[in-house]
């Protein structure tokens, strides 16, 4: 369920999902976060979720959906889409891709774990920056006009390193894949976005993840 406060970002812990096995057996799916809340592959406005990859295949197709891919472990893949490759070779690239291409993956260096971003076509668009050390978390535009309709959400994933974030009495400190969600209120079902300045601070990885609808509310 996470941790939440009345000042503090809802914190989603890695070691609280369930995997779920892909049908074609080359890997699982941990999901992150989803908006509507409890969506399943047909409703989701979107969907973040890390999975493990473990051999070659295809993609599956979803039609009406974008998707950004972020290698977050392992020596990198190489990608299929619709004839096209590209070697996304090693880690933290963001990489976005229609989910309707004919896309086939293949792992020249082993089995690597991907950050994915999927976002319904007309209903949400999304930036996946990677950060190194500080950077100031925009949770802003969850107190302006959108708050209470489903505004933007942002999104913090610690990749690598220590992770920790700056905002409260007591930090808030992320383990590997551990993710904290600052959303407007309506956004995501847990409430109103924390009002105070937060700051992510890292001395490895993490991912900041705004998500913010693409079409009438």
């Amino acid at each position: 369920m996470g941790e939440t406060g009345t000042d503090r970002p809802r914190i989603l812990r890695a070691a609280e999902r369930t995997a779920a096995p892909w049908s074609n057996g080359g890997g699982v799916t941990r999901e992150v976060a989803v908006h509507p809340p409890g969506s399943g592959w047909d409703g989701f406005d979107w969907r973040v979720s890390l999975a493990e990859v473990t051999r070659d295949g295809p993609y599956s197709p979803l039609p009406g959906v974008r998707r950004i891919l972020t290698v977050v472990d392992g020596a990198g893949t190489e990608l299929t889409v619709d004839g096209r490759t590209h070697q996304l070779t090693g880690r933290f690239r963001p990489f976005s891709f229609p989910g309707d291409a004919v896309t086939e993956g293949r792992l020249p260096a082993g089995p690597i774990v991907n950050l994915n971003v999927m976002l319904r076509d007309g209903r949400a668009a999304a930036t996946v920056e990677t950060v190194r050390g500080r950077r100031s978390v925009p949770t802003a535009p969850g107190n302006g006009p959108d708050a209470g309709r489903g505004g933007p959400v942002v999104l913090v994933v610690a990749l690598e390193g220590g992770t920790r974030l700056a905002g409260a009495a007591e930090p808030v400190v992320l383990e590997r894949f551990d993710a904290a969600l600052f959303a407007g209120e309506g956004a995501d079902g847990t409430g109103p976005c924390p009002q105070r300045q937060w700051e992510l601070h890292t001395d490895g990885v993490a991912a900041l993840i705004t998500l913010t609808p693409a079409g009438p509310l």
